[in-house]
């Protein structure tokens, strides 16, 4: 394959992403890969010291131009804020990661207060659907965009102890749908991505622990996490995909899911 063509199909020269969830995990991966091929970033979290450091280090790294955000994705005047920010600072959003989530205490779901369910609803569910929101308003204006919602293996596997996790990812997925039914009519793709297990600074602890190797070895079709690189081509595909290209929910898993 020739580099015009590659560049033709694949590049992301000048194109503006924002990543929320961007200083670590899956968010960090995706931020480094689009900033790596040209993009311009804003990346956006609730930690602002991280955030900023996330920041100069990818710019420092790559050349790219990156800009932090600390915002909370849960509240829905600071995203519109910051999206107009964002738009003010590169005049559009290309590309929208929605990457920004947590995982559940970890108990039974007769165990779940009410508070602890609604605080994984409201970042990994309502936190997605508040910045596409806000993105999409903007992208409408343009008739172009690409927003890419991360959500997971647990969107239809069912696991022990997380059961707030797993209904919001499910949500998450469902809601993918609906935006690309939606907004296709404004030349707007909404694609899901739905990673198995990948090592990440959320979970290295559990995995390197002795239950953890158990889980890999007696669970895991390719006994192995994930590596975060082996996301970095799908990043790129999806923001960069064709129109026809809507509504997917495109699980990365190394066949955990059979």
């Amino acid at each position: 394959m020739s580099s015009n063509l590659l560049n033709r199909l694949f590049s992301l020269e000048g194109k503006t992403i924002l990543v929320t969830g961007g200083y670590s995990g899956i968010g960090r991966t995706f931020a480094e890969t689009f900033a790596e091929l040209g993009a311009n970033l804003a990346i956006v979290a609730r930690n602002k010291e991280k955030i900023r450091a996330a920041a100069a280090e990818i710019a420092e790294k790559y050349g790219a131009k990156v800009i932090a955000k600390a915002a909370d994705v849960n509240d829905s005047a600071a995203v519109d804020e910051l999206v107009q920010e964002v738009v003010a600072e590169f005049g559009q959003v290309d590309v929208l990661v929605n990457s920004a989530g947590i995982a559940d205490s970890g108990k039974p779901m007769v165990q779940v207060s009410d508070e602890e369910f609604d605080r994984v609803m409201g970042v990994n569910l309502r936190g997605t659907f508040i910045v596409s929101r806000a993105v999409a308003r903007e992208m409408i204006k343009r008739k172009s965009g690409r927003i890419i919602n991360i959500a997971s293996l647990a969107a239809k596997r069912a696991i022990n102890n997380m059961s707030g996790y797993c209904t919001s990812k499910a949500a998450v997925v469902h809601l993918t749908r609906t935006m690309a039914l939606e907004l296709m009519r404004h030349n707007i793709q909404v694609n899901a991505l739905c990673p198995g297990y990948f090592l990440t600074d959320m979970n290295r602890e559990f995995f390197t622990s002795e239950t953890g190797l158990k889980v890999i070895k007696n669970t895991m079709p390719m006994r192995r996490l994930g590596d975060l690189e082996e996301l970095k081509s799908t990043a790129v595909y999806l923001a960069t995909c064709p129109p026809f290209l809507t509504g997917v929910d495109l699980y990365i898993d190394g066949g955990h899911g059979l």
